[in-house]
């Protein structure tokens, strides 16, 4: 089963933190994943501890996290290329992407998370 979501991305303390060393261990573990809270992840079909999110924009496998702050209906991804995978690329104009109020499916999935030199040469 596919849950339907309002994705929104954000910067982060972990992954600000991280900016420096991007293909490190540490930029993946603080940017490739996804939130939800308890009650949407148990809407999912847990096939593995990874979600597989898609937006009219692409798609892209992310560590599945818990996280009760969030409202129903509401998936976060911090900014990172992970992220760039599936917001949209149109800036209208202003220089920047659209990073809120994305609407995505996400599906449980023990599908790997590429990294991130395998994930840039995936959209080249």
């Amino acid at each position: 089963m596919t849950l339907k979501v309002n994705l929104i991305t954000g910067r982060t303390i972990n992954q600000g933190a991280n900016l420096e060393n991007k293909t490190s261990p540490d930029y993946l573990e603080a940017t490739a994943y996804c939130e939800l809270n308890s009650n949407d992840i148990e809407k999912l079909d847990k096939s593995g501890n990874n979600v597989k999110v898609r937006t009219n924009y692409g798609e892209v496998t992310v560590k599945l996290k818990e996280n009760n702050g969030n409202p129903d209906g509401i998936a976060f991804i911090p900014m990172g290329p992970w992220a760039n995978a599936v917001v949209d690329h149109d800036t209208k104009g202003c220089g920047m992407p659209g990073f809120k109020g994305i609407q995505a499916e996400l599906e449980g999935t023990s599908d790997k998370i590429l990294l991130m030199k395998e994930l840039i040469a995936r959209y080249k």
